[in-house]
């Protein structure tokens, strides 16, 4: 049984608060799922989209540095017309991704289209496994988009994995440059669009890095992914009219203890739950999800209660590995 108390909150716009804990088991389809406003989150565990006839978006992790099984690397998959876009693949997320295959999601049988915030190890490690999984069967070319630096990463992933491309093409009968993918850098604000999405990678506040947010628009929705920020007008300014806005947080109770440098750099480059309450009380998107949590050890309750005493009163989702939005 899974309990949607620990991942789901939500607060009419009123002011009264109702925590909502609603399992459905529909028999036929073995599946478990919750309703937050218009938006329908499935469990981890069924891996597969409700309805494939609309946009659906599967956080495939929800983590950050702090390794767990239950919440790898960061990583958002968003589905429309049978085709995977992937924002940033961080450590187990690929894997993740073979499960979502095997359980019924086709399009996450062979990604090759992904778009990373920025080149911090817990974003970008199972790249790596996208460009070198099964490369010497691979059909279709994978198209990468990221910040300055990503054509030099995958240059030294090619250097590093030269062996296995040597001994590859000497001794099997490979039919693919598979491993040779199209990377694109941007420089600015990338717009992308083919016939199913539109895309728009926008600058966000990251301390040092080159950091980028993400909006996906497709016929029937809008979705925008944050990355790691600080508040950031830009985000702002690109999340408004969002139907699903997946935003980053740390919380503030559990980095209080924590000492003073680490606090200013997280406060720096991360978001606290004031500044995510006032991005979503100013966007009003129609369902706001928390991933990347930095909890310190704080639970999903105590995280979304920080956002709520902040003053966010609109649909909130502590988003888990596997939700289906």
């Amino acid at each position: 049984m899974i309990d949607f108390g620990r991942a789901v909150s939500r607060k009419w716009w009123k002011g009264d608060h109702l925590r909502t804990f609603f399992l459905g088991l529909a028999a036929a389809a073995g599946l478990f799922f919750g309703t937050i406003g218009m938006q329908t989150v499935v469990s981890a565990q069924v891996l597969q989209p409700v309805d494939p006839t609309r946009t659906q978006v599967i956080l495939l992790g929800s983590g950050t540095p702090f390794l767990d099984e239950n919440k790898v690397g960061a990583s958002v998959a968003i589905v429309t017309g049978g085709v995977a876009y992937l924002v940033d693949l961080g450590p187990g997320a690929f894997l993740r991704t073979v499960e979502a295959s095997r359980r019924g999601v086709e399009a996450l049988a062979s990604p090759n289209r992904i778009f990373l915030t920025h080149l911090h190890s817990d974003h970008v490690l199972d790249y790596a496994d996208l460009l070198w999984s099964l490369w010497w069967r691979r059909e279709n070319q994978v198209v990468a988009y990221g910040p300055p630096g990503l054509k030099a990463l995958t240059d030294g992933l090619r250097a590093t994995y030269a062996e296995d491309i040597r001994s590859r093409i000497e001794e099997q009968p490979v039919l693919t440059h598979g491993y040779i993918p199209e990377v694109h850098e941007i420089d600015g604000t990338l717009r992308f669009e083919d016939e199913r999405v539109r895309v728009t990678g926008f600058p966000v506040c990251h301390g040092t890095q080159k950091a980028y947010g993400y909006r996906f628009e497709t016929d029937d929705r809008v979705i925008v992914i944050s990355g790691d920020t600080t508040y950031c007008d830009s985000l702002v300014e690109h999340a408004r009219g969002a139907d699903l806005l997946l935003h980053e947080i740390f919380s503030e109770r559990g980095l209080s203890p924590r000492t003073d440098d680490w606090q200013r750099y997280h406060r720096s480059a991360h978001s606290s739950p004031a500044q995510v309450a006032r991005i979503g009380n100013t966007v009003r998107p129609k369902t706001l999800v928390l991933y990347h949590q930095l909890y310190f050890g704080v639970g999903d309750e105590e995280l979304i209660e920080e956002v709520r005493a902040a003053g966010y009163a609109g649909p909130l989702v502590s988003g888990q590995d596997f939700d289906v939005f």
